[in-house]
């Protein structure tokens, strides 16, 4: 896996590459399993309609809480990795599809 470094929050997913800040975050296996997360959804949502729903959850969660922040914690796609960034084999063990859950 190829890692590309910018300057925003801490890293980014879009397909098939991890995006992070800063280098060393590549050793952060909490925040690179997150990710991972977010590769598995869009593979399941064939990519671009993975970005269709994100945004507008996000816009429509930001209209909810006037906050980017709770609209971006809020987003069923996000909610599932959080919870879930922490549990090496959550990858190996997730059923199609479970971002629905957290919608």
């Amino acid at each position: 896996m190829k890692f590309i470094t910018l300057n925003f929050a801490q890293a980014i997913t879009l397909f098939p590459f991890i995006l992070l800040k800063d280098k060393k975050l590549k050793d952060n296996k909490i925040l690179i399993n997150h990710e991972k997360i977010h590769i598995r959804q869009q593979l399941e949502l064939l990519i671009i309609p993975f970005y269709l729903i994100y945004l507008s959850e996000f816009l429509i969660k930001y209209l909810k809480y006037k906050s980017r922040y709770k609209a971006y914690r809020n987003i069923s796609f996000e909610k599932e990795a959080f919870e879930n960034e922490s549990d090496k084999k959550y990858l190996k063990s997730r059923n199609w599809f479970q971002f629905i859950k957290y919608i």
